[in-house]
């Protein structure tokens, strides 16, 4: 089973728990679950989007 999203964009309420935050919280250590990050470098389109990437994790 494949779960995805992006953490950076939860727009949930203020003091809501987010499904995809609790679920990283609650499996990290699970035997045989892995978790993949990516990050600017990763991204495969136009350069200026891993530029605007950059700026965001900055702030």
């Amino acid at each position: 089973m494949i779960v995805n999203g992006d953490m950076t964009q939860i727009d949930l309420p203020k003091g809501t728990v987010s499904g995809l935050v609790n679920a990283e919280q609650v499996l990290n250590h699970v035997k045989n679950i892995g978790f993949v990050y990516f990050e600017h470098h990763d991204v495969v389109r136009h350069p200026l989007v891993a530029e605007i990437i950059k700026a965001y994790e900055r702030n």
